[in-house]
């Protein structure tokens, strides 16, 4: 067959944690693969008219002529794999990651090539364990044809290609209940106490610029709830992955572990607002509570108040007796700077260098138009933070600024639980580990739901010498927030904490596990680095301190030749040990 170029609908798979499998059981891992490609996976394929290509020891490359043919049978395996083995411990049951790109290729008999394979491939690996991820032509070309969510994970770098690729992974209510909501989790229990997830609110006005009117309201009310240590809240970030789409309410309940949902919706017309809520039990889809607001926009601020009052009522009257004092944030004195917060926060939530700058600009903005507004210093600090975690030469130069703006936050307002949490932060930079726990205790006291606070409790157990108290706690922030868009500093503090337990092993997972996701974040591929030579995989460990290095060098010399102050002399020398056995030489 001699080379031909064609369109075509690429599908690649492998399987998640390969090697770990095989150092497992070697035998029983590659016969529980044969059977699975040749009673499932390879007859799924040919039911969809696709072709298998190739197969890749651990997975395989397959073509389709129909996209919607390739992402038909992706789900369909998917469905198909949670139903299988179930008498095999999760750990070692084997999971695909499928990636499908639609692409033009150069095609042989037993191969194809071109980049349209290369961003299959990379797609495959941003995939979690049983789950799929496809490129914006594919969603494009399926999304009005196929009953399914694409859910939007932005513009992604990946290896050896020059343009970012736009991700998005595929939900399909057949397999969420089954499969990883995260990267190696399965789906979440319900908690043994009222539990809610307060959804984006949707944007009925023609006006885009209500698009942050709408989010606030939402953000605003999940915050006043979480205040309450009688019910289980879920963090903005991962409610909010929902924005944009057609919501199953009882989807959303199985994925985020819920027992109830709060949509609703605003419409804005001159100065007047009209605000919906409805609260729904996940289970049944029932309706408990439904209400309208008509409203001049300057009452915003109690329409939320009392969206919050009746919700609590609605769904836990037991806590109505003993909690009949609200203690919400306080509001801004200024709209136009409430607005600028939001917008703020928006940007800061796309975690790149540009919209990190433009997020620092409008929480500025907010002070400048409200100088009391704790909220304004809280998202400044935090994208400051955020700006030298992931795009500068590290936090010496903003360490100062940060614990400024922290303080002053506090100082406005001392029942703001972020405030207290970013000052626990501040100062556990600085090395007070005591201050810092003091800190998280007072934040945790005022929102016992906030998973910021739970992470930066992690944070300071973990490099104050408690390592298995901070992965408590930093499995408690995952739980409150499962689907946090900005997690490789919660993965990377797993990964750190699982080294500094000494559990080699479990740190490699979680370390490849935020590098499939986070490529471009430089300090996991140091703790991945020092595990790989601590268990003496020379080979891997080598390749892994090269990319530490590559990824940024500036934050290595900050890390490894120098001490920074909140790693203590014991912890900075056992990290040390374990790069010296990876290769590296001072």
């Amino acid at each position: 067959m001699a080379s031909v170029r064609r369109l075509t609908a690429i599908l690649a798979a492998d399987v998640a944690g390969y090697s770990r499998l095989m150092g497992i059981d070697e035998e029983g891992t590659h016969e529980h693969l044969k059977s699975h490609l040749g009673e499932l996976v390879n007859p799924k394929i040919g039911q969809h008219t696709g072709r298998i290509v190739k197969n890749t020891g651990d997975g395989l490359l397959a073509e389709f002529a129909s996209v919607v043919d390739a992402v038909r049978c992706a789900v369909e395996v998917q469905r198909g794999m949670a139903d299988r083995e179930p008498e095999v411990p999760e750990a070692r049951r084997i999971r695909f990651r499928i990636g499908i790109n639609l692409g033009d290729v150069i095609a042989e008999e037993h191969d194809i090539f071109g980049d349209g394979v290369n961003v299959a491939a990379r797609l495959e690996a941003l995939a979690e364990p049983g789950g799929i991820c496809v490129s914006r032509v594919v969603r494009d070309q399926v999304r009005d044809r196929l009953d399914y969510i694409f859910e939007d994970l932005g513009e992604q770098q990946v290896k050896n290609i020059a343009r970012p690729v736009r991700v998005y992974r595929v939900r399909d209510a057949g397999i969420a209940a089954k499969s990883p909501s995260a990267p190696g989790q399965s789906a979440p229990p319900l908690p043994d106490k009222p539990s809610i997830a307060v959804l984006p609110f949707t944007n009925m006005s023609t006006d885009p610029e209500q698009e942050f009117f709408a989010d606030g309201i939402a953000e605003d009310i999940i915050t006043a709830l979480s205040r309450y240590s009688s019910l289980f809240v879920i963090a903005r970030n991962s409610s909010f992955t929902y924005k944009g789409h057609a919501v199953d309410v009882k989807l959303v309940g199985r994925e985020l572990g819920v027992h109830y949902v709060l949509e609703g919706s605003l419409r804005k017309s001159g100065s007047r607002i009209r605000v919906t809520a409805q609260l729904v039990e996940a289970a049944t889809g029932n309706y408990v509570w439904a209400e309208r607001y008509d409203r001049d926009l300057a009452d915003i601020f109690a329409v939320q108040d009392e969206i919050t009052e009746a919700v609590t009522i609605a769904i836990a009257p037991a806590i109505a007796d003993a909690e009949q004092q609200r203690a919400m944030r306080k509001p801004p004195g200024s709209l136009d700077a409430w607005a600028a917060y939001q917008r703020g926060l928006w940007h800061q939530s796309k975690t790149t260098p540009d919209d990190n700058a433009l997020a620092q600009k409008f929480f500025q903005q907010a002070i400048d138009l409200d100088p009391i507004f704790s909220g304004a210093c809280v998202g400044l600090a935090m994208a400051q933070n955020q700006g030298a975690e992931f795009h500068t030469r590290g936090f010496p130069d903003t360490l100062i600024s940060v614990e400024a703006l922290a303080r002053r936050a506090v100082a406005l307002n001392g029942a703001d639980a972020e405030a207290r949490s970013l000052l626990c932060n501040a100062l556990r930079q600085r090395g007070d580990y005591e201050g810092a726990l003091a800190e998280a205790e007072r934040a945790l006291a005022i929102s016992p739901n906030l998973a910021f606070a739970h992470h930066m409790l992690a944070q300071t157990l973990i490099f104050s010498g408690r390592p298995k108290d901070g992965l408590a706690a930093i499995e408690r922030s995952i739980r409150l927030d499962p689907r946090e868009p900005r997690s490789a500093a919660r993965l990377n503090q797993m990964a750190l904490g699982l080294y500094f337990s000494r559990e080699y092993a479990a740190a490699v997972e979680v370390a490849k596990r935020a590098i499939r996701s986070y490529p471009d974040f430089p300090n996991t591929y140091r703790w991945l680095a020092a595990a790989l030579g601590q268990l003496g995989r020379t080979e891997e460990a080598k390749e892994a301190l090269e990319k530490a290095i590559a990824v940024l060098p500036a934050s290595f010399e900050t890390y490894v030749r120098g001490r920074v102050p909140w790693m203590r002399p014991e912890d900075h020398a056992h990290m040390v040990e374990g790069l010296r056995k990876a290769g590296w030489r001072e």
